[in-house]
């Protein structure tokens, strides 16, 4: 199932079926205010409910097209977590810049980005030159967290994983410069595009081998396969959560392939009115036009 968040008289969670949306604030057993407390609540029993909603037709959907998208999760009780190159063809590439060291990690590399809010699908990226020049895109694979979890083992990683989404981890490659590290530069307002869904994790094999690829105007520039991760999401999550507790929501940026636009020589970094589509098999396309304010 691939959940939504959007709006329609107030924020509300539905399911996408198809081109249309299903609505699941009041129809169900129990009431929802936001996906957040969805995860949390979600029970085999509850998924069940929510698919008998959709199969026997028991609420009137609503027209896509009626309604206007929100990211999957806006607010973000806690920063996302990113890995730094856990794609060795991109750590490869951007070995010659000034924004990271030259190798291929011998462990992840973790950093959080500032969403308040994440934006959605169709939103724009918005940012001025008096604060960066140098912005680019990076298409990543998130994966949401179900549960509350610490020093989780690899076997059992796949429990605690609700679903997955888009995430486009947008970043100021000169504030990276500047400050020898990623936060400032990955935070700045609308550097978050997220969705354009959530899909829970019973709909994708584990574990997700996906492929994965972001165009500008049209123009192919990232094209690989989750699989070609350094770390895997088992490991990854496993790993973070060694004396450090995941929560429900939690966020998790799984890196991205080469193709990014300061891997260009010369770079191709977004430009005002750029077109930015971020692909993943099987969720879905996160679109996003760029203004220069």
């Amino acid at each position: 199932m691939k959940f939504i968040t959007y709006l329609a008289e107030g924020e509300n969670v539905g399911v996408l079926v198809g081109d249309n949306v299903v609505p699941l604030n009041n129809s169900l057993s129990i009431k929802l205010n936001s996906m957040l407390e969805l995860i949390e609540n979600t029970t085999a029993s509850l998924l069940d409910e929510i698919k008998s909603l959709i199969t026997d037709n028991k609420t009137t959907s609503l027209p896509l097209n009626t309604v206007k998208l929100l990211a999957p999760i806006p607010y973000p009780r806690r920063n996302v977590i990113c890995l730094g190159k856990n794609y060795a063809d991109h750590a490869r590439e951007i070995k010659m810049t000034k924004i990271s060291d030259t190798g291929i990690p011998d462990a992840p590399i973790y950093f959080t980005k500032m969403a308040s809010p994440a934006i959605a699908n169709g939103d724009d990226i918005r940012f001025s030159l008096e604060n960066t020049g140098q912005v680019d895109y990076e298409v990543e694979l998130a994966v949401v967290i179900a549960k509350e979890g610490i020093n989780i083992n690899v076997d059992e990683v796949e429990d605690y994983i609700w679903g997955y989404t888009i995430v486009n981890d947008v970043s100021a490659r000169d504030l990276q410069g500047k400050h020898k590290q990623w936060y400032k530069g990955k935070s700045l307002d609308t550097f978050c595009p997220m969705g354009p869904v959530i899909v829970h994790k019973k709909a994708l094999p584990f574990p997700v081998k996906l492929n994965i690829q972001s165009s500008i105007n049209g123009e192919l520039r990232q094209n690989s396969n989750t699989s070609n991760m350094i770390f895997d999401i088992p490991y990854i999550i496993s790993d973070l959560s060694k004396g450090m507790t995941l929560k429900p929501g939690d966020i998790i940026c799984t890196g991205t392939p080469s193709g990014v636009g300061m891997g260009f020589d010369p770079p191709k970094l977004l430009n005002n009115g750029d077109i930015v589509e971020c692909y993943i098999e099987g969720i879905g396309r996160l679109v996003n036009k760029v203004s220069v304010i």
